[in-house]
């Protein structure tokens, strides 16, 4: 097994350590087809990117595309950052981005007080004291995915289910029916075994990708591999494997309304 298209690296422009030619003469090295440049998402205070180094980040991604010769999309792993679906990706920066992740994580600018209760502060606590979260909490979690594919043209969701408590089988539902991905990442742990084979249950289609800091993860697929040891999943409904190329729902709504 190969990862063809590795949806989901990381450079400089956030808190990853390559630059975006080093990923992807990385990735040309390594007989991918191409790469996404996704670095974490405006929202973030601490590495997040920033929408003023979107056309430099456009011009590198088209440099290094002509020097290596693989795909390069600038895309971004965006924040959920609430539970009506907020994420922190504008129509407005739709123009710019080929490439669209969504995913939690800690300690970003969520959309309103109480969404920093639940969304950081509940799963946090919940988690520092080995508790059981409560029926509440995984509800809450769950819609902030749910509504975040329904009124965003996410391509992907990362890593469901780290550093929060979800519902996965009812992310894996929305994501089938909106054509959104369901990542299988190969930097972490992020679903036990059970709730991979409850997934399974669902029409969901997958994609593996690295979340590579380091551009000698670019590619990498060992926790994938050891995953697949243990569950059954079937390498037909994986997408960007063994020379199969993802079709990526933002690259379709763009088409459709006319964004260029």
């Amino acid at each position: 097994m190969k990862i063809n298209f590795d949806l989901h690296t990381h450079t400089v422009y956030s808190h990853g350590k390559g630059t975006i030619a080093e990923n992807a003469k990385a990735a040309a090295e390594k007989g991918l087809y191409g790469i996404g440049i996704t670095d974490h998402g405006f929202s973030h205070p601490a590495f997040g990117m920033r929408r003023k180094k979107l056309d430099e980040m456009r011009e590198n991604c088209i440099a290094a595309e002509k020097e290596y010769g693989v795909k390069v999309l600038l895309g971004i792993e965006s924040n959920l950052r609430g539970e009506c679906g907020t994420i922190d990706v504008k129509e407005k920066d739709y123009p710019k981005l080929d490439l669209i992740l969504a995913g939690v994580h800690r300690f970003i600018y969520y959309k309103s007080l109480g969404d920093f209760a639940h969304l950081l502060c509940g799963n946090i606590i919940r988690s520092a004291i080995g508790s059981k979260p409560s029926k509440r909490l995984v509800e809450y979690t769950t819609r902030c995915y749910v509504n975040a594919v329904k009124t965003n043209p996410i391509d992907v969701l990362t890593h469901v289910g780290y550093l929060c408590f979800c519902d996965p089988v009812e992310i894996a539902k929305v994501c089938a029916d909106y054509g959104t991905y369901m990542e299988i990442n190969t930097k972490k742990t992020h679903l036990t075994d059970e709730q991979w084979r409850q997934v399974l249950e669902t029409d969901v289609r997958f994609v593996i990708d690295s979340d590579a800091h380091t551009v000698d993860r670019i590619g990498d697929t060992a926790l994938a591999e050891e995953l697949l040891k243990r569950v059954d999943i079937p390498l037909d409904r994986i997408d960007n494997i063994d020379g199969k190329v993802p079709d990526l729902r933002f690259a379709r709504y763009k088409k459709e309304h006319g964004i260029e």
